[in-house]
């Protein structure tokens, strides 16, 4: 039986969250999504705020480079910038590090669409051995945007949240998940009605609105086939979203 909380979750005092779920290559979402943030934050001044990527920013869609550019060029110091690790990001370090043989799998698995970005012919690479194929795309992708990727984080606590790719392993303390279960958990996540440490807002399985549940939200709505990117905000014990189409509601 679901047990939770009666208090509702919060976030920390006088702060705000914004969580964006898999941009997945779509810049031009992107954009627009934090044009409308920008608006909002001007809108509704708050003393700290923070920007959350819930991973899988790249892959999928048509400009890989172009988002991990956007990212890498937030400069401003009043919005804290927090990039998370998905799925994706975990096959580009491992195909391009060490584990080469992985890298076919991560072509078929939208990984082309992201060396495509980068000027390299996927076609052309997945025909080469693949220790050669890795060392092709490793030069064409700037050593910066490779560290940037490698260099983002597992989690984000705010408040009563947990944010995170895909979800965590129920039952398991905090300290103790599994970044593999961080990145690639589903159904046991998905389908559990347990009361969880902290209230979850993840990424990586699609729906076609903000799938709200009492111990969790997913907010990845397939912007790169739907074309609708959807960011949540979170201040003090108040949600709301934004996105950059009109969200599709229950009947």
């Amino acid at each position: 039986m679901l047990t939770t909380d009666p208090r509702p979750p919060s976030g920390p005092p006088e702060s705000r969250a914004y969580a964006i779920g898999d941009v997945h290559g779509r810049l031009d979402l992107l954009d627009a999504l934090l044009e409308q943030i920008a608006a909002d934050r001007q809108a509704r001044p708050c003393a700290r705020e923070f920007l959350v990527l819930l991973g899988d920013v790249i892959d999928r869609g048509p400009d890989s480079q172009g988002v991990v550019a956007r990212l890498r060029g937030l400069d401003d110091p009043t919005l804290h910038a927090v990039v998370l690790m998905g799925n994706h990001e975990e096959m580009l370090v491992r195909a391009l590090g060490a584990q080469p043989q992985r890298l076919r799998d991560w072509l078929k698995f939208g990984g082309a669409e992201c060396v495509e970005s980068y000027g390299v012919d996927a076609g052309d690479v997945a025909e080469l051995d693949p220790a050669a194929a890795a060392a092709v795309i490793r030069a064409a992708i700037p050593r910066g945007d490779l560290a940037f990727i490698d260099g983002f984080a597992d989690s984000f606590r705010f408040g009563d949240y947990l944010f995170v790719h895909a979800g965590i392993r129920p039952g398991i303390a905090l300290e103790h998940q599994r970044t593999g279960d961080l990145r690639w958990i589903r159904e046991d996540f998905l389908d559990s009605e347990a009361a969880h440490p902290l209230f979850v807002v993840h990424g990586h399985t699609i729906s076609e609105r903000p799938d709200e549940r009492p111990n969790r939200i997913g907010i990845d709505t397939g912007a790169y086939a739907s074309g609708v990117l959807t960011a949540l905000c979170i201040e003090g014990t108040g949600r709301r979203y934004l996105a950059t189409a009109p969200l599709i509601r229950s009947v």
